[in-house]
């Protein structure tokens, strides 16, 4: 059984490249499918790999919040096309961020990157943490995910 396909887009080189990355992002899918949480192996996403500006902007137009975040995730909208019924959506993760909170959580920056890609396609798989209940029951998956990805509670 194969995994969900994805595309990896890379726009700002600190990332370290898309052989690197595609390695993160399969790891996720990886540890997703272990627990069952990414069942389909035809599950298609894409995931960009950007700078707190751009994912600024994509804040300030999609949520109405003119600050820069770790990951944003866009949800595919499902509207009946066959030809996309297997596309989940977008993910956006900010570098600056995202090195910023690793070093402030003393987080190994590929463990908190891998995170963050957890976080991101449990949203596109219609998680989310509004209230103290959807947010126990997010971080209890993301802490049982990362364990199967040989990662420690990123929320310690």
């Amino acid at each position: 059984m194969t995994g969900p396909s994805f595309e990896v887009v890379d726009e700002d080189e600190r990332w370290g490249g898309e052989d690197k990355l595609r390695l993160l992002v399969d790891r996720a899918c990886a540890a997703l499918a272990a627990l069952s949480v990414l069942r389909s192996s035809e599950a298609q996403f894409t995931i960009l790999f950007t700078s707190d500006s751009q994912i600024q902007e994509l804040n300030r137009q999609w949520r109405g919040q003119d600050k820069p975040t770790n990951v944003l995730s866009f949800p595919a909208a499902q509207d009946g096309n066959p030809e996309f019924s297997n596309y989940i959506g977008d993910i956006a993760i900010a570098y600056e961020t995202i090195v910023r909170e690793a070093q402030e959580y003393d987080k190994v920056f590929e463990d908190h990157v891998l995170h963050m890609i957890v976080h991101g396609i449990l949203h596109l798989l219609g998680h989310d943490h509004e209230n103290d209940v959807e947010a126990e029951v997010m971080e209890d998956l993301e802490r049982n995910i990362l364990a199967k990805a040989g990662i420690g509670d990123p929320y310690k």
